[in-house]
């Protein structure tokens, strides 16, 4: 079973200025906490032993953010961020061998339960992604359609009613075939669905997008009526 976690954290967060115009997103405050912080309580009610990092804009506010925190690994991207895909490659060494989570730092969630649902339903043998989702209705402070349908036996297909949280499975093997530097963990997804091996799992609590300064209400609300 995967026993690690990277935390992506390295983006610029340009839908959340102006507050992310001296800070990294990964720091706006939601309900009085930073957005990681929130994250980090996923990690630390799943019990995963190694976390994962990774930073860009703003990286010394969040390594100082971290500090005190010596079991954290920070995954630096200097040069450029490397998005996702990238990120996830670059990170591996520190990850080490084998499937890993993955989660976004920009969402909250009603209850810290969600890479542990995960993991309760990860099946290598039948999948090399598992994606956590969630209905519109439950999808707070999101706009847009959804991203995937999922098919009785959990096989996704893009477009449909279900959106992906940020929060996934995933085996990194495939990782090493992209010759690109930069590239999003899509690319790598679309290779799983052709043969049938990107999943999906439907979160079973509320969650919120906190994208722009407006969201972070939106969330502070879902919170205080669903945690």
């Amino acid at each position: 079973m995967p026993d690690a976690v990277m935390l992506f954290a390295a983006g610029r967060g340009t839908r959340m200025a102006p507050l992310t115009d001296h800070m990294p997103k990964p720091l706006v405050r939601v309900a009085g906490r930073p957005l990681l912080d929130h994250a980090l309580d996923l990690v630390a009610a799943a019990n995963l032993p190694r976390c994962v990092v990774n930073t860009h804009y703003r990286a010394a506010q969040i390594a100082a953010h971290l500090s005190t925190r010596p079991e954290i690994r920070i995954s630096p991207e200097p040069e450029e961020r490397l998005e996702t895909g990238g990120g996830l490659r670059a990170a591996l060494p520190l990850l080490g061998p084998g499937p890993v989570f993955t989660l976004n730092s920009d969402a909250v969630w009603s209850d810290p339960g969600a890479l542990s649902q995960l993991r309760a339903a990860w099946d290598p043998a039948r999948m090399d992604a598992l994606l956590l989702l969630i209905p519109t209705e439950r999808a707070h402070g999101h706009a847009g359609a959804g991203d995937f349908t999922c098919a009785h036996d959990g096989r996704l297909t893009r477009g449909g009613p279900l959106t992906y949280t940020g929060a996934q499975i995933i085996a990194p093997d495939g990782l090493a075939e992209i010759p690109d530097r930069v590239f999003s963990l899509n690319t790598l997804w679309d290779r799983m669905a052709m043969q049938g091996r990107l999943c999906g799992l439907v979160y079973l609590g509320h969650w919120a997008d906190v994208g722009t300064p407006e969201g972070i209400a939106i969330a502070e609300t879902m919170l205080a009526t669903h945690r």
